[in-house]
């Protein structure tokens, strides 16, 4: 099984999760990962070169997917723009570049760690999460988890993932805070802001972003 990973710190808990799943699980599951930018991924499975993984909401409307996505109920400081007469978008992004358009935001989109950082340290910015609930009422839903086949086994991800709570041993918290920059204690504190349940609400706000498209 192929599956494509977004190495973004939103993820670090299902990477955990998925390293001891995969472990534990009696299939021993053979998990091979492709590792890219969500742009890259969405790419890469709607072409079939990976056979799941978390997908751009705007990209995954046709897909078949479990009820896990990446999900801010308010804000979540990394998906941002930071506001100038000039439009920029993010080349690693697809969902949240027309995110800001249908918010009509102008100016730099980013996302993802480096979005982050930026939001750590400074806040002339807009949370386009926030930005969105405080129109809708509703979460945003950014990426799902797509999958082509073997319904049953991401099911099972799915019950698994949902009804653990995940921690992240220190070791991979102080690898993580080393590679992208971020403290462990900001890290920690930006996880709270996910969501990785795709329940009522997250379905709602997901049916409206797909009706505004």
């Amino acid at each position: 099984m192929i599956f494509g990973k977004i190495e973004y710190l939103n993820l670090l808990p299902f990477h955990v999760f998925m390293k001891r799943f995969t472990r534990s699980t009696q299939q021993k599951l053979q998990m091979e990962y492709k590792k890219n930018v969500p742009a890259k991924i969405n790419d890469a499975f709607l072409n079939r070169r990976v056979d799941a993984a978390f997908i751009s909401s705007i990209k995954a409307k046709k897909s078949k997917h479990v009820n896990l996505g990446i999900i801010a109920k308010e804000e979540v400081r990394s998906v941002i723009v930071i506001p100038s007469v000039q439009n920029k978008t993010d080349i690693e992004s697809a969902s949240s570049n027309l995110l800001a358009e249908l918010l009509h935001v102008k100016g730099e989109v980013l996302i993802g760690d480096k979005a982050l950082r930026y939001a750590l340290v400074n806040n002339n910015y807009i949370d386009l999460a926030q930005l969105w609930n405080e129109k809708y009422h509703l979460p945003f839903v950014f990426a799902l988890l797509c999958y082509h086949k073997n319904q049953k086994q991401y099911k099972k991800i799915e019950k698994a993932f949902l009804k653990r709570e995940i921690k992240i041993p220190q070791y991979l918290l102080q690898k993580a805070s080393k590679k992208t920059n971020v403290a462990p204690a900001d890290i920690l504190e930006y996880l709270q802001l996910i969501s990785y349940k795709l329940d009522y609400k997250a379905k709602k706000g997901l049916k409206k972003f797909y009706k505004l498209l």
